[in-house]
């Protein structure tokens, strides 16, 4: 009995020792409030008076015991109004409140690389969790001017058009705008499938789409190998406004966590007016007041401070950049409503896509009048800058003359050379979708359209001279196309040579055009083999 309460008197001693111990601990204090009222994706909760701007809450549900994330958005007097990150019918009135303490961020990490997530960080491809390496805010303060510098490097679309007369250089804001299904987001992902075998981190970031069509658009990166550096950001159309509102921040977070190490990203916002759209639904559930088009009166800001994040950084900074190509949706062309006008004067140029051109076969259907790039010739190499100097003013001279010739009157010599050579400069320009083109093979076939050197092609056989020739010089001379793209110019000894192999290639694309072809006589037969003319 002895040794029992000696042992108890032991423990009772250890336990008063680990409590005077932590007697000096400070109590852990959580401020907590609870909802007064739900409904269209907010919640009205009282109590929380410490809580900040953009904080991230937690709801928990009485019905379920499950937690719901909820971001303060409005902070008045007596409540808070979040917006609920999730399923908000599964709160109620009385719901218990909690803060977090942290402003709405997500873990990031090269672990996305090939993920599809919602703009909460959480895959939702079905391929398992996905390691992170750190978290970031997703809606922060645009490097300043200091830490930045011009835009000078290009990136390259590999669609002809618009590397040539509306070039988009490394830590460019270029504006992609036009009607419904006029080929806007095919040119993002072509652009997206041209970084292979670049340095170039892709983000695709789709706001209120179709499940269907984002679908499509993995599907379509993973058959041409672009899912490898590329993270796809969706918040479809089903899920709720604040997921769609908060995706194009979470997209830049994820794409600016590799910038800061001094990687090159492109970001892809598909489409921004989507986003707005949510945005006003938001902000009119939270009462706040409507202006323009009912869109409230920071919706200008709502864009521009997520498009200042695009920069390219100062050497010292690492020389990252990121990329901002936004997609606007315009209604019947027009491009002086609201949100049009806001994301053009906050971008530094817009390429404009037109339904008449698109239905007439000119794809892509860039306008190449109301298109422009404010960059311009720095974020073009030396040889496609001297190529392509003149395509825009021929273009539109062309435009301006097809327009005049449709009178029908009698039309000069030289205005008829120029409405043929701009014939075979519209053709030239016209691409398949997903078959972007290298730089130094752009350069050639323009130099060729630009300098007469395709005026006795034949203009419906343009393409398919195009196509040909290009396989030559893959196949045959490769070289030409080498020094293209290691020097970035074109030497006049290039010049010649290139001109040279053009003329060779003419006079034996025009005999195949015109050799009679014999065809074989058919097994058995004593007949001689009848003789037809090549289309």
């Amino acid at each position: 009995m002895a040794n029992e309460a000696q042992l108890r008197a032991s423990e009772i001693k250890n336990v008063l020792l680990r409590e005077i111990e932590q007697f000096g601990q400070e109590m852990e204090v959580e401020e907590t409030g609870e909802v007064l009222e739900v409904k269209d994706g907010v919640a009205r909760i009282y109590g929380l008076t410490q809580a900040m701007a953009s904080e991230m809450l937690e709801i928990t549900s009485s019905e379920s015991g499950e937690g719901v994330k909820a971001l303060a958005l409005n902070l008045e007097e007596d409540n808070i109004g979040a917006v609920v990150m999730g399923d908000w019918t599964l709160l109620q009135e009385g719901d218990a409140v909690r803060r977090t303490g942290r402003v709405l961020d997500i873990p990031v990490g090269p672990g996305y690389l090939g993920r599809v997530v919602n703009p909460l960080g959480e895959a939702i491809d079905g391929q398992g969790a996905i390691e992170s390496e750190a978290r970031r805010q997703i809606d922060i303060v645009a490097p300043g001017i200091v830490l930045r510098q011009p835009v000078k490097e290009p990136l390259q679309t590999g669609i002809k058009a618009i590397d040539s007369m509306i070039p988009i250089g490394r830590g460019q804001r270029e504006l992609i705008i036009g009607d419904r299904g006029t080929g806007k987001t095919a040119i993002a992902l072509d652009t997206i499938i041209n970084q292979k075998d670049t340095d170039v981190i892709c983000v695709y970031c789709a706001i209120g789409q179709r499940a269907g069509k984002v679908a499509s658009v993995v599907e379509t990166l993973r058959e041409r190998g672009a899912m490898d550096y590329t993270i796809v950001v969706a918040a479809n159309a089903s899920d709720p406004a604040p997921m769609q509102y908060i995706a194009p921040y979470a997209a830049t977070a994820l794409a600016e966590h590799f910038m800061w190490q001094g990687k090159h990203t492109l970001v892809i916002y598909d489409d921004l007016s989507k986003q707005a759209q949510s945005y006003r639904q938001l902000s009119l559930v939270l009462r706040r007041p409507p202006g323009r088009e009912a869109y409230p009166g920071d919706v200008f800001y709502l864009h521009s401070r997520l498009l200042e994040r695009a920069a390219k950084l100062a050497d010292d900074q690492g020389g990252g950049s990121l990329t901002a190509l936004p997609i606007i949706e315009t209604q019947g062309g027009d491009v002086s409503a609201y949100i049009p006008t806001n994301v053009i004067s906050i971008t530094d140029g817009q390429i404009f896509l037109i339904t008449d051109l698109f239905f007439s076969g000119v794809r892509p259907a860039v306008d190449v009048g109301i298109s422009v790039s404010r960059v311009g010739g720095a974020a073009q190499i030396k040889a496609m800058k001297k190529v392509a100097g003149r395509l825009r003013l021929d273009l539109a001279q062309y435009r301006e003359l097809e327009a005049f010739a449709q009178f029908g009157s009698d039309l000069d010599p030289a205005t008829q050379r120029q409405l043929a050579r701009g014939a075979r400069t519209v053709e030239i320009l016209k691409q398949p979708q997903h078959a972007p083109q290298r730089v130094e093979e752009q350069v050639m076939i323009i130099h060729a359209v630009t300098n007469g050197l395709l005026d006795e092609i034949p203009v419906d056989r343009v393409q398919d001279w195009e196509e040909q020739f290009l396989e030559k010089m893959r196949t045959q001379r490769g070289e030409i196309g080498e020094e293209i793209r290691t020097s970035g110019t074109m030497s006049d000894e290039t010049v010649s040579k290139l001109e040279a192999e053009i003329r060779e290639f003419n006079e034996m694309f025009k005999a195949d055009a015109t050799e009679p072809v014999v065809p074989a006589a058919t097994p058995g037969s004593t007949e001689p083999a009848a003789s037809a003319t090549a289309a």
